[in-house]
């Protein structure tokens, strides 16, 4: 019976697991994942309803704003220039000498020269009156001080008179040139046309209108300008294989100008060729 015992005893101290805990593990991983994507998504949707809820509150805050009024900057202004009134200095007439009909110059008991001249300075400077009058021509020292009838220049010594200031004449403006009217296309009949050819070649035949038998008048409208060149040429009538040649002889065709009125004018005319088969 010893020996049973202890080999059952054996048995239960070392129990050989009979299941595997594959599955359990896989459970429980999978119970894992999902707490954490749960986790997840509840976190983020929670971040972006908060943004959403910020912007809100921000929002509600701006539409409570108002403008009251809109006050300008103060500026200051700059201070008034302060004008000083200086004294105006007042024109003194000099003293004028007495007349005297007997001599012809003026008579200075001494030399002074007139206030007048900005080229002499006065040895003394003050308000009082001279006592001899100035003089600005010709004189002579005597024993008084006296001036001739009509003094010549006795108008230089008056500072205040009245005169009449120079008046200026402004010259009327003379008539503008009527400006010339540009000369017009004068027209010409065929003949004063004519005679006014300093050359005129011929046009050459066709090939084409040889060989299909093709002959006949082609008229054709040309306009000269005022040197006598032709610068157009228009086919009026004609058969198309000989318009082409008679519009190059008539653009190589030379008349005199034409003077109406002293002025080269444009002239218009036809020119009429005859194409005869040989």
């Amino acid at each position: 019976m010893a020996p049973a015992k202890q080999r059952g005893a054996k048995m239960f101290t070392n129990l050989i697991e009979s299941q595997s805990h594959a599955r359990e593990f896989k459970r429980r991983s999978s119970f894992f994942l999902i707490t954490v994507a749960a986790y997840a998504v509840i976190l983020f949707a929670a971040g972006i309803v908060s943004v959403y809820a910020y912007d809100a509150q921000l929002e509600a805050q701006t539409n409570d704003l108002e403008l009251l009024n809109w006050v300008p900057p103060i500026t200051r202004e700059a201070p008034k220039p302060i004008r000083e009134n200086h004294p105006q200095p007042l024109h003194r007439a000099p003293p004028s000498a007495p007349v005297d009909r007997r001599i012809d110059v003026p008579i200075r008991t001494e030399a002074v020269a007139s206030t007048n001249d900005p080229t002499k300075v006065p040895a003394i400077v003050g308000t009082a009156g001279l006592p001899i009058p100035p003089v600005t021509g010709p004189f002579r020292l005597g024993d008084r001080n006296v001036d001739p009838p009509a003094l010549p220049n006795s108008s230089d010594a008056c500072v205040t008179c009245n005169t009449e200031p120079p008046r200026v004449k402004v010259e009327d403006k003379p008539p503008e040139p009527v400006p010339a009217k540009p000369p017009t296309t004068q027209r010409v009949p065929s003949s004063v046309l004519i005679s006014k050819v300093i050359s005129l070649p011929q046009p050459t035949y066709p090939v084409m209108a040889k060989q299909t038998g093709t002959h006949g008048s082609v008229t054709v409208q040309i306009l000269v300008d005022e040197q006598g060149k032709v610068i157009s040429a228009q086919t009026v009538s004609g058969h198309p294989f000989l318009s082409v040649a008679a519009k190059e002889a008539a653009l190589r065709a030379r008349f005199t100008p034409t003077i109406l009125n002293g002025v080269p004018v444009k002239i218009q005319g036809v020119i009429t060729y005859n194409f005869v088969m040989q």
